[in-house]
């Protein structure tokens, strides 16, 4: 019971998925009286079990979190009938113990025909006497499964442990679903449903983060806000489902830059208005990756590029402790550079902008030919 109590709180009290899952392992391994656990998801359009987690006294070739440890599905036939039904209250599937002996040494194995040689197998390589597999649903269908092994010279697991797996694995599946839950709650709280780049929360909560790094070490933290010229136009003209293509588009070009930069985050904050977040690149660094943007965004079709204004606590603009600070200095030269209808970013405490090569009026055509063909 103490053991049961302890994960259920353990998997309360995971915030995310993977947290649940190496709690899960770690604690169904002391429940179990195993020297090692893994728990493993199916991937079905992979036909494979991937291990998520190994945890205890690890075999060697043996990862704590693997990167690519997987195993074919068809290699282990005993899994395969319940990773293909659905399940329901009073006829899940149970745990079942095996044994490195092969058939008829393991508790309950008269309820199998034999013995799969893919499980004796594993257990032979790494010098293992038993295990009890059970396997993990979500919502009434498979997810993955819990693995729990003794090592030579322990006592082989039985009946007892067979049923108290079932239950412990119950558990893990209630637990991660819920943890999955709650992802999905705050991905749909921090995530622009339009472009899929983060929102105004997830900038406030990332620049509030990286601002208490700036004050503790000197961290150099980076707003760059642009503006989508002419999607009122483009609206107007064209409708708003291509007035969305735009500003989709854009993201798309936002994000991809993004990418060059650790530690940044690309953000829709509203209507045609963008920005990145970065944490610890130089503000020329910045900079570069913000002209890039520009450039990019002049070749997109029917839109009129970006103003774009960067403020970097790199930079000499003052003391900055609150995001709200580092919004209003953005926004000041993101207006000059409007206001200049400038080609490149404006930097808060620079003078002058970016100079930027002219987007040739043959290219802009063909671009935007090819999007009205």
């Amino acid at each position: 019971m103490q053991a049961v109590v302890g994960l259920a709180r353990a998997l309360a009290s995971a915030h995310e998925p993977m947290d649940a899952v190496r709690a899960a392992a770690d604690l169904a391994r002391r429940a179990l009286g195993g020297s090692m656990a893994a728990i493993s998801r199916w991937e079905r359009e992979r036909g494979q079990l991937r291990v998520l987690v190994n945890s205890g006294d690890l075999a060697p070739g043996e990862e704590e979190l693997p990167k690519d440890e997987a195993y074919a599905v068809a290699d282990f036939p005993e899994i395969v009938r319940f990773l293909h039904e659905r399940w329901t209250e009073g006829g899940e599937p149970r745990a079942w113990v095996e044994t490195a002996e092969g058939p008829g040494a393991a508790a309950g194995a008269d309820r199998r025909a034999e013995q799969p040689p893919g499980r004796v197998g594993a257990l032979r390589r790494r010098g293992r006497s038993s295990c009890v597999v059970a396997p993990v649903l979500l919502h009434g269908r498979a997810w993955g499964e819990l693995y729990v092994a003794r090592g030579p010279g322990e006592p082989r697991f039985d009946a007892h442990d067979e049923e108290f797996a079932t239950v412990l694995a119950s558990l893990i599946g209630a637990g991660i679903a819920q943890t999955e839950q709650l992802e999905q709650v705050r991905r749909l709280a921090f995530t622009d449903p339009l472009t899929g780049l983060a929102n105004r929360r997830a900038v406030d909560a990332r620049l509030d983060e990286a601002l208490e790094h700036h004050r503790r070490d000197g961290t150099v933290v980076t707003l760059a806000m642009c503006d989508v010229n002419g999607l009122k136009r483009v609206n107007d003209e064209y409708g708003h489902d291509l007035g969305d293509q735009l500003l989709t588009s854009f993201a798309n070009e936002l994000a991809m830059c993004a990418a060059t930069l650790p530690g940044a985050i690309a953000a829709r904050l509203g209507g045609d208005e963008f920005c990145l977040v970065v944490e610890g690149s130089g503000a020329d660094e910045v900079l570069r990756v913000a002209e890039e943007v520009c450039r990019r965004s002049r070749l997109l079709p029917y839109g009129d590029g970006v103003a774009c204004g960067v403020a970097s606590t790199g930079d000499p603009i003052g003391p900055v402790t609150t995001p709200a600070t580092l919004f209003r200095l953005a926004d000041a030269a993101q207006y000059r550079a409007k206001a200049a209808d400038s080609l490149g970013p404006v930097a808060a405490g620079r003078t002058g902008a970016a100079v930027l090569p002219p987007v040739q009026a043959a290219e802009r055509r063909r671009f935007r030919g090819a999007r009205e063909g």
